[in-house]
């Protein structure tokens, strides 16, 4: 009966008959199962050898199973293993590759040329309280200028913030002059149509030195140097505007990079296209943070904006619809 067991088992080509055959020896109408029961109509003198026989067996088996169950698992695995082994050596190109959202990379690109010049990247919260998102920034209660915000108020007077320039105040605030800096990331504000969105990206620079050393003409030669590097070869215009927080201040303009400044449906036929703003840092914005005899100059710009221009896209919106279509042109 032994050997008989042995071929039994030795005959499983996989684990899942290795588990059948166990039950036929052990199981419940099993060989050996079958044997131990003769053990009620064996004569007494008999039944312990017979038992004894029948106990070998068991334990025969029982081990013969084990061995066979690793050798099982071993050539089982070997199987797995071949079936899903990958060549390393052959070249394929993967066409389903992803890509950095335009956003994100328009903003990396702004980022990483500013600190090639030694700015510092300074953050701040989300959730902002009004002196530091307005009357710092001479925007006192009531004015008009606030109504061009759109914001998001909380009721307990905290806001979300429409612009980067709080965490100008916070920096100013916390460390004393020369300051060098921008402010990336997202601002907040009651707006959606083809060129808004409800929350979008800005970059906003801060430089403050001494009296003698910030001038307009600095912040002129900064912001050309900048928009040559991200836009190529284009004109570049100051036009005086106004701002709360600068005087004098100036919004700057490039040659339209559609039509050569020639006139387009893009830049309304004028040739040109607005880019971002800018100007000296007004006094009252330094007396909020204890500043004195010192000069500074601010700019901001539309991470949006500058992605728009330089991958042709039309509406702002479908930027953050996660339409794959979109996003797959821009790998």
């Amino acid at each position: 009966m032994k050997s008989l067991l042995i071929d039994l088992v030795n005959n499983t080509k996989n684990l899942k008959e290795l588990e059948l055959t166990k039950s036929k020896i052990f199981g419940k109408n099993g060989i050996l199962t079958a044997e131990f029961k003769k053990l009620k109509t064996i004569e007494p003198k008999e039944k312990k050898d017979f038992a004894a026989n029948i106990n070998d067996i068991k334990q025969s088996i029982t081990l013969f199973l084990e061995e066979k169950k690793r050798a099982l698992e071993v050539e089982e695995n070997d199987i797995l293993m071949q079936k899903d082994a990958v060549d390393v050596t052959m070249f394929k190109s993967d066409k389903n590759r992803g890509a950095m959202h335009p956003v994100n990379e328009t903003m990396k690109e702004i980022i990483d040329y500013f600190l090639n010049l030694n700015f510092s990247i300074e953050d701040g919260p989300l959730v902002e309280d009004d002196f530091h998102n307005f009357e710092a920034l001479n925007l006192p209660k009531h004015h008009p200028a606030r109504d061009m915000q759109d914001t998001f108020y909380f009721k307990d007077e905290k806001l979300l913030r429409t612009h980067t320039s709080p965490v100008q105040i916070r920096t100013m605030k916390d460390k004393k002059p020369p300051i060098r800096m921008i402010s990336p990331g997202s601002v907040f504000r009651r707006d959606f149509d083809l060129t808004h969105t409800p929350m979008f990206h800005q970059v906003e620079g801060l430089v403050v030195d001494d009296e003698d050393k910030v001038s307009f003409s600095n912040l002129k030669s900064l912001l050309e140097e900048f928009l040559k590097h991200m836009f190529g070869s284009v004109d570049v215009r100051f036009r005086p505007s106004f701002f709360p927080f600068t005087e004098p201040s100036a919004e700057v303009d490039i040659s339209c990079i559609f039509c050569k400044g020639k006139g387009c449906r893009v830049c309304s036929k004028t040739g040109w296209l607005e880019v971002l703003g800018c100007g000296l840092i007004d006094p009252n914005v330094f007396k909020a943070v204890g500043y004195e005899g010192v000069s500074g100059y601010a700019f901001g710009l539309g991470v949006e904006r500058f992605t728009m221009l330089l991958r042709e896209i039309p509406d702002l919106r479908s930027l953050y619809e996660g339409d794959l279509r979109l996003l797959e042109q821009f790998r």
